[in-house]
């Protein structure tokens, strides 16, 4: 087979696994995957000698898809026949799942480029950001017990970035993409199965972003605490949502820019297309790939047509093989869906005391 999976572990190539399942992300990181072998033959298994925290690297045919550990193995008898199943993440796990390190808890004067390769430079994971680095952060204190990557997300909401592993296992911040595959999916052509689903539970007809959460001077009504409105004409029936600004300063044109935002995303998260397909490649021979736009032709699904196909993003891809073939299941969504959101920081300084020789570590003693 042209696209076999290739777990490789330690200068040992092992394909020929019954079952595949491979996924990854722009919303989710780690990227993982778990195989499975079923053996009928006495000692098929002493090839499949795996241990977890094993290094590997996983392969799609000749394309490199993942950079990472073994997690768990598990290896299983029945009458006849031997199942050895393997479990693994990207390097990116450590992020995830490790508490963020930095001498002294404290980050002053980064942006969420700095940031990120600071605190993934314990793990042995690289940072990139091929377009905007995000913005200047002048101070950033860790919280006690937050992973790493928590903090990641946070720093690259202020720069309107998204962060998501790369098949050599680090990680890239980067926007939602303006890149198309060299081909979409068509009704009847490439599709085996989709699902669209859309929803209104979570749209709103009116937005109003507020300064904070309680009401100024209520005597005199609002007292200026309303910033702005947007809406939603989508929307026909009364439903309205109010929005505390997360940001301390900024005034009207901020408070304009969060309820815009707050009403775009809801409405680019409001249709999902959950699609099937009997390939892992576009006509290009390229992978899908998330963060591509795809140009879609489902009539039926409401959802583009030969006249004006619509152009979606890929968030997910899952690629499967097993008894009943190949297939990659993708979500695709509209690409206002992962607009992140805007925000302004709010300045921190350096807490001084009153008489730096007590409490500092440099106390007099007499």
């Amino acid at each position: 087979m042209a696209d076999e999976l290739t777990l490789a572990i330690g200068g040992r190539q092992l394909t020929g696994w019954s079952q595949v399942r491979f996924s990854r992300g722009i919303e989710r990181c780690p990227s993982d995957f778990e195989i499975s072998l079923t053996e009928r033959y006495p000692g098929e298994a002493e090839a499949f000698v795996l241990q977890p925290g094993d290094a590997c690297t996983v392969s799609l045919g000749d394309d490199l898809v993942m950079t990472g550990y073994v997690d768990r193995v598990a290896y299983g008898i029945s009458a006849g026949q031997h199942t050895v199943i393997v479990v693994g993440r990207s390097k990116c796990a450590d992020l995830v799942d490790c508490s963020a390190e930095w001498p002294g808890g404290q980050i002053s004067g980064s942006d969420a480029l700095g940031i990120a390769q600071k605190l993934a430079s314990p793990y042995g994971i690289t940072v990139s950001a091929p377009g905007s680095t995000g913005v200047r952060v002048e101070q950033f204190n860790l919280m006690v017990g937050e992973t790493a990557f928590e903090i990641i997300e946070r720093v690259c909401r202020y720069g309107a970035l998204l962060a998501y592993d790369q098949p050599d296992g680090n990680l890239v911040l980067a926007q939602a993409a303006q890149e198309s595959a060299a081909s979409g999916f068509t009704q009847g052509v490439n599709v085996q199965s989709a699902t669209m689903t859309y929803s209104s539970d979570q749209r709103f007809a009116e937005y109003r972003c507020f300064m904070q959460s309680m009401d100024v001077l209520g005597d005199i009504g609002e007292g200026g605490n309303l910033l702005a409105v947007a809406k939603d004409p989508g929307v026909l029936r009364h439903r309205a949502r109010y929005i505390v600004s997360e940001a301390p300063g900024g005034g009207q044109d901020f408070a304009q820019k969060r309820a815009t935002w707050e009403a775009n995303r809801r409405i680019g998260r409001s249709a999902q297309l959950i699609l099937v397909t009997d390939s892992w490649r576009d006509s290009a021979g390229a992978l899908w790939t998330p963060n591509t736009l795809v140009p879609l032709v489902l009539p039926i699904l409401k959802c583009g047509d030969d006249q004006e196909p619509l152009k979606w993003l890929i968030a997910q891809v899952t690629y499967r093989r097993d008894f009943e073939g190949t297939t990659a299941e993708l979500t695709i969504m509209r690409p206002e869906a992962f607009l992140p959101i805007p925000i302004i920081q709010l300045p921190a300084f350096a807490d001084i005391p009153a008489n730096p020789g007590l409490g500092w570590g440099n106390e007099v003693r007499r």
